[in-house]
């Protein structure tokens, strides 16, 4: 009886977790650019901390925060924000602009530009070694961004083609498949079933570094770790690793907020 008793008796529901919240706030800056941060109450926060990456600025509150305090704390922050912004989030807020966008970056270098009309959307290299932009004449943003983004995973191929048959036979597999993706954090995975993901603002960085992160993927064929045997077979073919993670560290998020740029969001 007391079992069904338990059964049929009312049970009280469990007092709701605080949730994150999430809105968005304008703010003007000392040269009166106006920007959105993100604003975020958490309830695991234990302080007010404001944050800057490719996607932009972050203030992150506890719950028990005011509103007033987080407008304060931008304030009193406002010259620190404005120099973040600047190496982190790309400054050319249009973006791809037909015949006025003038270059584009590649493998390290800034590369001159042409734009011309035609029947479909096309980016690739002319007969002098620079990029040609064809469009037809009411071509939008979407259009532009599909061809730059076709063209820079068109170079992404190009390049692991070329650097991918001298790992192979020391491997005891070759990768399921290459897939460029764009990733906010991470340059390359390896997935349990082989799969090979790459950011495709690798295309953008240096051609040594962007071979290296192939290198230290397929490493992972090998050593699904980070331990030392692993390192090892990533020095054994990349001897100059630490320098061009080092150039990722310096590097890399003006890297992936060029792209952003490019490809708007």
């Amino acid at each position: 009886m007391r079992s069904l008793f338990r059964l049929l008796s009312p049970t009280r529901a469990a007092p709701a977790k605080p949730r994150v919240q999430r809105d968005t706030i304008g703010f003007t800056l000392d040269d009166g650019s106006c920007i959105d941060v993100l604003r975020v109450r958490d309830p695991r926060a234990r302080r007010v901390k404001l944050s800057v990456d490719e996607r932009g600025a972050r203030l992150s509150m506890p719950l028990r925060a005011s509103l007033v305090t987080g407008e304060r704390f931008l304030h009193e922050h406002r010259d620190w924000l404005a120099a973040q912004l600047a190496v982190h989030v790309p400054t050319t807020g249009a973006g791809l602009q037909r015949d006025v966008t003038e270059g584009l970056p590649l493998r390290g270098t800034m590369h001159a530009l042409r734009w011309a009309t035609g029947r479909a959307t096309r980016l690739d290299f002319d007969f002098d070694g620079d990029l040609l932009f064809t469009t037809p004449a009411r071509a939008g943003d979407a259009a532009l961004q599909r061809g730059a983004r076709d063209f820079y995973e068109a170079q992404g191929r190009a390049d692991v083609g070329r650097w991918l048959p001298k790992y192979l036979h020391e491997l005891p597999r070759a990768p399921r498949r290459i897939v460029f993706r764009r990733t906010t954090s991470q340059w390359g995975s390896l997935a349990p079933d082989g799969s090979l993901s790459l950011d495709l603002a690798l295309v953008l960085a240096r051609p040594s570094a962007f071979e290296y992160v192939l290198v230290h993927e397929l490493c992972h064929l090998l050593h699904a770790d980070h331990s030392r045997r692993f390192w090892a077979e990533v020095e054994a073919r990349c001897p100059d690793w630490r320098a061009e993670r080092d150039y990722f560290r310096a590097q890399g998020r003006i890297l992936k907020s060029q792209l952003r740029g490019l490809l708007a969001g």
